[in-house]
């Protein structure tokens, strides 16, 4: 097919038009539409259509059933992926709103299929986040994000994931063994925060918060640096005050 070129402008490639039309043709009829109406509704010669049908069939964006193209599942995993996009974003601008509210770093993490998972972090030049310089996944005991989620499993899961993760010192002040941070994880009271100093980095005090977020353990969290240590308490009150005036029109998605 020849390419749409005019001075001044892009050029466009008429076959992957046409082919649009037809994705566009075919997804506003959800029972599925023949080959001659989705060619008109494209404005389409029907030989056209049937050369792009067969190709978008055989790529998954189409697929044939009784005679109707219905949207297959390449065309679900492009949607798919733009409404992940979408609530990826939407969980960043949140950190962001909370950064600025605090005024420190916020990070946001979850626990998904037996691994620690940093969803997102938000800093400023001027409050810069933890750098990562132990895998974070694997050095659950030593960070409160990590603690926090760990203290919301049930006690077979965290075997799981102290199997996998053994306890190690990190830091000089990292809890010492198993089970002195199984005694710190049991010594918490529902929806405490969880706050570490010094355990993963040194120079640094943070503070993680439980989320409720369906069978999903999650977490809220914040870093300060060590000469900043009595603002710890107040900041990630604030922070808990803040995610709780929102939690319920932001609805964290930890499908993403």
């Amino acid at each position: 097919m020849s390419s749409v070129h005019n001075a001044g402008a892009p050029t466009l490639i008429g076959s992957v038009q046409r082919a649009l039309r037809l994705l566009e043709a075919a997804g506003s009829h959800s029972a599925g539409a023949p080959a001659k109406q989705l060619a008109r509704e494209a404005g389409l010669p029907l030989p056209t259509a049937y050369h792009l049908l067969r190709t978008l069939t055989h790529e998954g964006y189409l697929r044939r059933e009784g005679g109707v193209f219905v949207l297959g599942a390449a065309a679900g995993r492009l949607a798919g992926g733009g409404l992940q996009q979408k609530r990826r974003s939407m969980i960043l601008d949140s950190l962001a709103h909370f950064r600025d509210a605090v005024g420190a770093p916020v990070y946001f993490a979850v626990f998904r299929e037996g691994e620690i998972e940093l969803v997102g972090v938000s800093d400023t030049p001027a409050n810069p986040a933890v750098e990562e310089w132990a895998d974070f996944r694997a050095t659950g005991h030593a960070h409160a994000i990590g603690q926090c989620l760990l203290a919301q499993l049930d006690e077979k899961t965290r075997r799981d994931y102290y199997e996998r993760h053994p306890v190690e010192a990190v830091t000089q002040y990292t809890v010492r063994d198993q089970s002195a941070l199984e005694h710190r994880i049991g010594s918490l009271g529902r929806m405490e925060p969880v706050t570490e100093r010094q355990e993963y980095a040194l120079g640094t005090v943070c503070a993680a918060i439980p989320i409720t977020a369906g069978d999903t353990a999650a977490t809220m969290a914040i870093s300060l640096p060590l000469h900043q240590e009595e603002r710890l308490l107040n900041v990630v009150n604030r922070l808990r005050s803040e995610v709780g005036a929102l939690l319920s029109t932001l609805s964290f998605s930890i499908s993403i």
